[in-house]
């Protein structure tokens, strides 16, 4: 049971740093509220070292840690983010739309899988850095590594580098995109498949599809490639299942070292997953409802607050100086991606 008076505090730090992250992230959507969380947080952090640990009392009041309420955010405030972004998604129109690059997203999360586990093997990087980065680059960047990070219990600094990786390529894909995919001469469909199914944040998706659109005179692929995007968002779902059942297969093996003596699997499983899914259901049967709305920008404030969290957990330092093996993994993973998707493109007739 949660103690509201140890966590609160460290809550109301995250809450106070997220605020002006969301206000330049809607100044500069490119760039994102999650990713100016997570450098305020590591800023504070460097500022402030002792920040976190040191004990404080007011009044009173029981002794605390700013830590704890950060740890909290971090872990289960950013898995109930997840939850309500789930009132964003409306199953019906992926369905409809979002099946014509269903075998395209298949092909391109292979790609990225493949590429992020060999690679990451000859580059000796550590597994879980691996994973979120390859979860990043080919599902929805930042909330696929948020929604991944807790089922394979990844340290807050795995998740920095994630983010930051994710982050640097969602910038070049918003310039490089559009400009590349009038020299291959992509049709409004091809382009918006592309852009779907190969850059990593719903945002950089939009602004790349924006600047297409606004070149070629009509919104067909901005409208392709968003429907697309929420298709891929969906593969969260399969994908945090079965890297439940890995981890849970090395906690069997490993249970000393996994839960201290005794494996649980409802310990690993991603609960917050169902969540989601119950979420999406509800708003495709209500058809959108304006409540609905609120929560996906409440869900998305959440994301902002636990990034926040994750960048106060975070040694910018040890960060930057580990910082090359990570952008190299995305150079690769995100270079698969785009191949593949125009690859099967090209097979199939599409482009």
């Amino acid at each position: 049971m949660v103690q509201l008076g140890k966590v609160a505090p460290g809550i109301l730090l995250c809450l106070l740093i997220a605020v002006p992250a969301w206000i330049l992230g809607n100044v500069w959507p490119i760039v994102g509220s999650p990713v100016f969380g997570i450098l305020m947080g590591m800023l504070i952090t460097l500022l402030l070292p002792n920040l976190l640990a040191v004990p404080r009392v007011f009044g009173d009041r029981q002794a605390f840690r700013l830590e704890d309420g950060v740890k909290y955010t971090s872990k289960k405030l950013l898995q109930y983010s997840i939850i309500l972004l789930g009132f964003g998604m409306n199953l019906y129109h992926v369905v409809r739309v979002g099946g014509q690059s269903l075998y395209v997203i298949v092909f391109t999360l292979t790609a990225s899988f493949v590429t992020a586990y060999f690679v990451g093997k000859i580059m000796n990087l550590d597994a879980k850095v691996t994973t979120l980065i390859g979860v990043g680059t080919s599902i929805c960047g930042g909330s696929a590594i948020a929604a991944t990070a807790p089922v394979i219990s990844a340290k807050d600094e795995d998740v920095a580098h994630a983010i930051s990786t994710i982050f640097l390529f969602n910038i070049l894909a918003v310039f490089i995109f559009p400009s590349l995919g009038m020299i291959l001469g992509l049709s409004d469909q091809g382009f918006g498949m592309w852009a779907g199914t190969a850059i990593n944040d719903t945002s950089s998706v939009v602004a790349a599809g924006t600047a297409w659109s606004d070149a070629v005179g009509n919104n067909n692929a901005l409208a392709f490639a968003t429907i697309v995007k929420l298709t891929r968002t969906l593969m969260i779902v399969p994908i945090t299942l079965v890297l439940a059942v890995y981890t849970a297969r090395q906690a069997r093996k490993n249970p000393q070292q996994a839960t201290g003596g005794k494996f649980h699997f409802a310990k690993v499983f991603p609960w917050f997953v169902l969540g989601f899914v119950f979420a999406a259901v509800i708003n495709t049967a209500v058809d959108s409802a304006p409540l609905f709305a609120h929560l996906v920008v409440a869900g998305k404030f959440m994301i902002v607050m636990a990034m926040a969290a994750i960048g106060l957990n975070t040694n910018l330092k040890k960060l930057l100086t580990n910082g090359f093996k990570p952008v190299f993994l995305g150079v690769c993973c995100w270079s698969a991606v785009a191949v593949a998707s125009l690859a099967v493109q090209r097979i199939t007739g599409i482009w």
